[in-house]
């Protein structure tokens, strides 16, 4: 697909901040209509969240209990709202690229697209790790507490708000950690961090790697350590990226030498 270089047209001031109105308007409808849908499917979602809690229980023996009247539908709304912006998002990031795109050149597009692209992928792909992998073997960890202690039964009894944020927690945590490589290769297309800077600090970027993987998990080391490990593959294969788009360009300025020198000059 040919992309065009930057639109001509030099529209006034007024005119962006129309269209950034116009774009603004459809994303937060957008969002609304996925939260109006998600609300009227919130008990299967949160049926879905909690999965992970249900399965990490004996059978039969797990619940949820709140100790506010309100609670649990303030948890709906929190549920819905989040399912909502997952939904959404890729119109959200169709009317931030419609908005931007005409003030770029085709060089910068065929740059940034691959970004846009691979932003909900990564953070799928983390988001997928943490309820599947990660959750489950958090959730059996944690209940491996329950017991007795000084003559007294001690037993999990999760409230449905406390799980709900716990939920969100691992998996903002592990969706947006798994952006490293769209972070690091943005970064490198800016020219602000060369590839041979980052490899350079590779022992920091490891004790930096385990840092983060322990402050954004809850305290358990199997959780710190399911995040810590794709996080550094993820950062080796930026650098991986990176040494094939040096040499891609390499080639490609060569064959711009190369045609130059056989232009006849005048």
């Amino acid at each position: 697909m040919a992309l065009s270089d930057i639109d001509e047209t030099q529209a006034p001031l007024l005119d962006h901040l129309i269209e950034l109105r116009t774009r603004l308007v459809r994303a937060v409808a957008a969002l609304a209509v996925a939260f109006a849908v998600c609300f009227y499917f919130a008990d299967q979602i949160l049926a879905f969240l909690a999965k992970p809690l249900t399965d990490a229980f004996p059978a039969g023996e797990g619940k949820l209990i709140y100790t506010k009247l309100y609670e649990v539908f303030f948890v709906e709304l929190r549920v819905s709202l989040f399912a909502a912006f997952c939904v959404s998002f890729p119109i959200i990031a169709n009317q931030l690229w419609a908005f931007i795109a005409p003030g770029l050149y085709a060089k910068e597009k065929r740059a940034f697209l691959p970004f846009l692209f691979a932003t909900p992928v990564l953070f799928g792909a983390g988001a997928s790790l943490a309820y599947f992998v990660v959750m489950p073997t958090a959730f059996r960890w944690f209940l491996g507490f329950e017991g007795t202690a000084g003559g007294l039964d001690i037993e999990a009894l999760p409230a449905a708000g406390d799980y709900l944020s716990l939920v969100m927690q691992f998996i903002l945590a592990f969706g947006i950690s798994f952006l490293l490589p769209v972070l690091l290769l943005l970064l490198n297309r800016a020219g602000i961090v060369s590839r041979q800077q980052l490899a350079g600090v590779r022992r920091y970027v490891i004790v930096g790697v385990v840092a983060v993987a322990a402050i954004v998990t809850p305290p358990d080391p199997g959780s710190q350590l399911i995040l810590a490990l794709p996080l550094y593959i993820l950062f080796e294969g930026s650098l991986l990226l990176m040494r094939i788009g040096e040499k891609r360009r390499a080639k490609e300025d060569a064959a711009e030498d190369a045609r130059a020198d056989k232009t006849p000059t005048e």
